[in-house]
């Protein structure tokens, strides 16, 4: 068996040419959503990120409002630079890029968003939210996993989930997602991490692998069962003279190898990736939409 590659770039595109339609819809009534970004930094990884979702909500007509701070800037900058963006009407989303420098207080920071315009659904309100079920911002990987998911055809309900890594941004709320009595959950759910014991006994388990632990090349093919779906979230640097940049980048699963026992399977890059900005996009959308709804 020789796994179907799930394209994220073209799932990504299908849905943000989705929401490019429901943005003109919407601007033809004299709505225009609007994304508020805060960079602090000059982070390279952070930087290109930023930019890429700026170009991302152009593309669809989205109104973004840059802000990008030195390093220096402080806790109570940032509150008041939040603050303005919670009180502005013409922005319906508010995205703080992280990780923040070290002297910033980031929990006070993330604390400070109007969870109504929290679209990237790190704030304890929308975790709680999104926990018991309730209409919410899914945090924005996560969500890109399960729409990948549905659209690639994967049934979810009464599959065995195993999740490699507990993360705040991705592990824990994914496991959260899976479990929830809907369409896009009912699944049954194993969180594995850095003190499990015989991790592969619990891998060759699932039906669906999701590898978020960041460690290049940690899910090898013993590890996978026969025809299970396999996505890979993890990002990782290795050393490839080779290359221009002297890195390349890698996922979590060892791709030439698992792919030969999956029945789909991501790449790294083009799998996961795209679907996070996306996903972002589809948040502002319906923060806008709802934002609307409660004026009217």
């Amino acid at each position: 068996m020789t796994a179907r590659i799930i394209d994220g770039k073209q799932v990504a595109a299908q849905m943000r040419a989705e929401l490019k339609r429901q943005v003109d819809q919407l601007r033809q009534e004299g709505l225009v959503p609007g994304l508020g970004v805060i960079l602090v930094g000059d982070d390279p990884a952070s930087k290109s990120y930023v930019t890429a979702k700026e170009k991302a909500c152009e593309e669809i007509g989205i109104f973004s409002d840059d802000n990008r701070l030195p390093a220096r800037a402080s806790t109570s900058d940032l509150l008041e630079l939040i603050g303005r963006m919670n009180a502005d009407g013409r922005i319906h989303g508010v995205l703080v890029q992280l990780p923040l420098p070290k002297h910033v207080d980031e929990s006070q920071v993330l604390l400070a968003v109007d969870p109504s315009k929290d679209v990237d659904g790190f704030h304890p309100v929308s975790i709680g939210r999104m926990v018991i079920g309730q209409e919410v911002f899914l945090p924005c990987t996560p969500h890109g996993v399960i729409q990948l998911l549905l659209r690639c055809g994967v049934v979810i309900e009464g599959a065995h989930a195993v999740i490699v890594g507990r993360s705040n941004i991705v592990g824990k709320p994914l496991a959260n997602m899976l479990i929830q009595k809907a369409k896009t959950g009912n699944a049954t759910v194993t969180v594995c991490h850095t003190r499990t014991r015989d991790l592969g006994y619990h891998t060759r388990q699932a039906d669906i692998l999701i590898a978020a632990a960041g460690s290049p090349h940690a899910i090898s093919a013993d590890m996978v069962k026969e025809g299970a779906v396999v996505i890979d979230v993890g990002v990782n640097r290795v050393q490839d003279p080779s290359r221009k940049a002297g890195y390349r980048l890698v996922g979590d699963v060892d791709f030439e190898a698992v792919k030969e026992r999956a029945s789909l399977i991501t790449p790294v890059p083009g799998g996961v990736g795209p679907m996070t900005i996306t996903m972002l996009l589809h948040n502002t959308v319906q923060a806008a939409m709802r934002a609307a709804k409660s004026r009217a």
